[in-house]
């Protein structure tokens, strides 16, 4: 049974006419001095702006506050600078020149904190310049597609004027406001401001496939404003009872819930809904969400609020960075000392995420700037560059090149892991800078050109007879440690098996050459299982080229726990699947003569086998059927 749609009150202008009037009469009552708040986005009301741009010149000192706002913003140019001051907490490209002349401010804050901003007197508002649906039979107007900060504003400004028009949705959730809660009715039936959706580029529709790979079925996702949160949208068609808390809502949304994609079905909070503070979209998004009891608007204090967000399951935050070093801090506001964007509602999102039950706090950047010009990964932030998100409150950060896990990571750790997802051209510069900076050991100078993330293409799963999945995936640049917690678990029979010998250690350098390789003629590919702190490494495989006889060198180890259930058969075969993509013709082997496990798996292996004996050794050679 679905609830009627609540309608206008076709008498509510002769009912309220005492409350009515134009443009140019209801911004006659601003005065030189006062704070005057303009509504959010795409309901920037248009028309109460002109107007108060045109008395420019009776007004001095007024300062102008607003989050982020689309449409023309006459009262930002340089020549009313000596009557209007724009003061924004997010910087959009209307207002962007008059910041960064010094002639406007930017005040950065969380967004979730804006609104006891208004609320204590801190940033006591005197006029609020909104855009309201018409009043229903009840006298309620809906806030439509600008809840965020706007119902703050609204309830703590001395002089409210809104924009009454009928083009706006009315949305359910809470975002409504009485008619005699506002002082002076503007109608008005303009279209409403839309944002087309943005061109997408092949370098964020990897970025967001990346993104995707780390979305489970079941979570709940917050995408934050930019190319690359939209371009994650095409990448969750495949994904199952996703549900969706967020800040903005675009009109992708509407294909994902009419897809199924979408349904909240498994939502700590708001089952079901799809919960929002704005829309940035057109008109086909508005009238999806009119009247439409799926779609629940909030005002930020509530969409923002992270002790809400961290109660969700499965909460998934996707933000924007301009730029992070390589310790993890991460830029979003500004490029360099000039201010760009804003803190908006990024670490909100991020520590809610963070601390929800089986959440993912994640950064997205593309890797480079200027046509690949300049890296956004850097040594150094730019001097100039503000934090927004500090290294300790970075988890995942994710380029077109993959993705690096930062949480709990050592410097080094997490240096190696930001060069391996920089673009290769930048690597070389990224890793000589680490080593200057003490970031990481100097012994890794000769690593250049081998810190790197294989081919996504070479991710698979095993299934074993007892149930129990592997997975098996490239060695990663931060894998060493695992790596060697994977070798100092091995027996000693199984080290004398693998390295030739008696030995109770293995050398930092050794394990390192397992680690950094090309993933060209060189492939290590590692089968994992998950445990408490991400995963453990059971099992691991390398072949190592010798381009003048076209022939690999193989080897793998398995470890005690995991022998005898089929995994170094698993490896052979799939290694031998990689090098046969590759075009190499096949696989040479060194195996001590009492090693008859090792000798079984390649006799059984798909390959014509040829084997001599040298004293205690067998070599082996597997020419690729």
């Amino acid at each position: 049974m679905t609830s009627k749609p609540i309608q206008t009150d076709p008498d509510w202008k002769e009912k309220y006419a005492p409350m009515l009037s134009t443009a140019e009469q209801a911004v006659a009552a601003i005065r030189p001095g006062q704070r005057v708040f303009i509504g959010t986005g795409c309901a920037e009301p248009l028309e109460l702006v002109a107007a108060l741009a045109k008395r420019g010149g009776e007004l001095s000192d007024v300062e102008i506050v607003h989050l982020l706002t689309f449409g023309e913003a006459p009262y930002a140019h340089r020549d009313l600078a000596q009557f209007f001051r724009v003061n924004s907490f997010f910087i959009a490209e209307n207002v962007r020149d008059i910041i960064q002349e010094g002639l406007g401010d930017y005040s950065p804050v969380y967004l979730s904190d804006i609104p006891r901003l208004f609320d204590s007197g801190q940033l006591p508002l005197d006029v609020a310049l909104i855009q309201v649906s018409p009043p229903d039979r009840e006298g309620m107007c809906s806030f439509g597609i600008s809840v965020d900060i706007v119902k703050s504003a609204t309830e703590n400004a001395s002089l409210v004027i809104a924009q009454v028009n009928p083009n706006m949705p009315r949305t359910s959730g809470n975002s409504s406001i009485h008619v005699y809660d506002l002082d002076v009715l503007v109608p008005s039936e303009t279209a409403l401001l839309e944002v087309a959706a943005p061109e997408l580029t092949d370098t964020t529709r990897q970025i967001g496939e990346n993104i995707a790979a780390l979305i489970e079925d079941g979570s709940t996702v917050e995408m934050g404003i930019g190319l690359i949160p939209q371009a994650l949208l095409e990448f969750l068609k495949e994904k199952r009872d996703l549900g969706v808390h967020t800040e903005m809502i675009s009109d992708s949304i509407i294909d994902l819930i009419e897809a199924g994609v979408v349904t909240g079905a498994l939502k700590t909070l708001d089952r079901g809904k799809v919960v929002a503070s704005f829309a940035l979209g057109t008109r086909r998004l508005y009238d999806y969400i009119d009247n439409n009891p799926v779609f629940a608007f909030h005002p930020t204090e509530y969409v923002n609020d992270p002790f809400v967000i961290r109660q969700q399951n499965r909460m998934v935050a996707v933000n924007m960075a301009l730029e992070i070093d390589l310790t993890g801090q991460v830029c979003a506001d500004s490029i360099g000392s000039k201010f760009f964007s804003g803190v908006g509602g990024q670490v909100d999102f991020n520590r809610g995420a963070a601390k929800a039950p089986k959440g993912k706090a994640i950064i997205a950047l593309p890797s480079t700037a200027k046509s690949g010009a300049v890296s956004r990964i850097v040594t150094h932030l730019t001097p100039g560059a503000g934090v927004v998100t500090t290294r300790a409150g970075v988890h995942y950060v994710a380029t077109e090149f993959g993705v690096a896990y930062l949480h709990g990571k050592s410097i080094q750790q997490r240096a190696l892991a930001l060069i391996s997802i920089a673009h290769p051209d930048h690597r070389a510069d990224l890793l000589r800078g680490a080593i200057e900076a003490k970031y990481v050991s100097t012994e890794l100078a000769d690593k250049e050109g081998r810190i790197m993330i294989g081919p996504k293409e070479l991710r698979t799963t095993h299934l074993l007879n007892d149930g129990t999945q592997i997975s098996f995936r490239p060695i990663h640049p931060t894998d060493e440690p695992r790596m060697r917690d994977l070798f100092y678990r091995l027996s000693e029979a199984t080290m004398y098996y693998r390295f030739m010998g008696h030995q109770k250690r293995v050398p930092r350098r050794q394990i390192q050459d397992f680690v950094y390789i090309d993933h060209r003629s060189d492939v290590t590919i590692v089968g994992t299982v998950p445990e408490a702190d991400g995963e453990q490494i059971i099992a691991i495989g390398s072949y190592y080229l010798d381009p003048k006889t076209n022939l690999a060198e193989v080897a793998f180890t398995v470890g005690d726990n995991w022998q005898v259930k089929g995994i170094g058969s698993f490896l052979l075969r799939y290694l031998g699947h990689i090098a046969r993509r590759n075009g190499i013709r096949g696989f040479t082997a060194e195996v001590l003569r009492e090693n008859k496990a090792m000798s079984a798996v390649i006799n059984k292996s798909n390959c014509k086998v040829q084997c001599k004996l040298n004293g205690n050794i067998c070599t082996y050679t597997m020419e690729f059927q």
